[in-house]
Formats: C-alpha cells, sequence, structure tokens
C-alpha cells in the first residue's frame, strides 16, 4: 500500500492496513508530529479495543484488552536509550505471542525487531495530507 491521504480517511486506512497484513507487529515510522499515535488510536478502534488509548512515552508499553479478550500492545521507544532497556522488559516475549504489537519509534530497537514485522511508513505532504506505505 502506498496511499495519500487525509484524516478524514483514517478509518479507511486503519480498515486496510488491518485487512492486509499477514503480520500483527506493526512498525510505526516517522517524524514527530505525523500522526503515528493518531492511526494506532484508529487501529485500536476498529479493533475494538475497550480500554483508553493513549502513548505509553514514559511507561514504553500499555497493555489494552479487545471486546473479544485479545490484547493489544501499544509500544513507543521514542524516549529509549539502549536496546538493552527493551530487552529488560522482556520484549521478544511480546513479539512471538500472536498479538497484536503497534509500536512507534521503531528505529530504537532496530536489533531486537522481527524480520517479518510490517513497515509503516508515514509522512506529511505540502498539501496537509499523509501519505503511508506498507513495506
Amino acid at each position: 500500500m502506498n496511499k495519500n491521504y487525509s484524516l478524514e480517511e483514517l478509518s479507511q486506512i486503519a480498515k486496510a492496513i488491518i485487512s492486509s497484513v499477514k503480520n500483527k507487529t506493526l512498525l510505526f515510522y516517522g517524524e514527530m508530529g505525523v500522526g503515528k499515535t493518531t492511526l494506532i488510536k484508529e487501529i485500536c478502534k476498529q479493533l475494538h479495543v475497550t480500554d483508553t488509548i493513549s502513548s505509553p512515552t514514559f511507561s514504553l508499553v500499555n497493555e489494552y484488552q479487545t471486546r473479544l479478550e485479545e490484547k493489544v500492545f501499544h509500544f513507543d521507544f521514542y524516549r529509549i536509550e539502549e536496546e538493552e532497556e527493551a530487552l529488560d522488559m522482556g520484549i521478544d516475549e511480546y513479539f512471538y505471542n500472536n498479538e497484536w504489537c503497534l509500536i512507534e519509534w521503531p528505529q530504537n530497537i532496530e536489533n531486537l525487531l522481527p524480520l517479518d514485522a510490517v513497515q509503516i511508513h508515514l509522512s506529511i505532504l505540502d498539501n496537509g495530507q499523509r501519505n503511508i506505505q506498507l513495506k
């Protein structure tokens, strides 16, 4: 998927991501303010998360429940300084449990990421629209 979209189309984008990925580990790349957390909130909404969704900037991970009792893990590694911090929290156990793992700032733990994780690259265009690329 390589698509330009407006914020009004966010729901459709989230649905398309969920239906098109084979791996539940999604890596969100993009500059500060590009909309990574906003997209993750919409993906969680489409997955029927029942909890309040917020960025785990200081806690590193938030765990959410869906209506079907599935778990969704939302990571934010913006403030992480060493990959060891992610290892200390048991990151590898999260990645290989077949639950949704939505990861902001994955480049800060690059050596720990599953090779088959889905990369989602976001950018803001001059006209205010966003561009999304799935790899």
